[in-house]
């Protein structure tokens, strides 16, 4: 029991992680937000301990896939501010 109750704990926290990095999704934070309850939604009958740790590992990396596409967007928005200025006078 005391096995489900932290794996319990770690399924919340990746919740609450990637529902907060789902607020600058691109296609809109509701649509993420349906997207990710209806996952959860879905497996929230599982109760083998290493099925639960599968997902949970998935579920991390989606949210490393997540930081990644905003890191990228965030490196080709400044790329665009301070390199447009070369390449117009080129």
């Amino acid at each position: 029991m005391k096995m489900a109750n932290s794996l319990r704990g770690e399924v919340l926290n990746l919740y609450k992680n990637l529902l907060y990095l789902g607020r600058d999704y691109p296609k809109g934070a509701d649509y993420f937000k349906r997207r990710l309850k209806s996952v959860f939604l879905k497996n929230k009958d599982v109760k083998d301990p290493e099925k639960i740790k599968d997902l949970i590992g998935r579920g991390k990396f989606v949210m490393k896939e997540l930081e990644a596409l905003y890191f990228l967007r965030k490196y080709r928005a400044m790329k665009q501010r301070y390199y447009s200025d070369i390449n117009k006078t080129n």
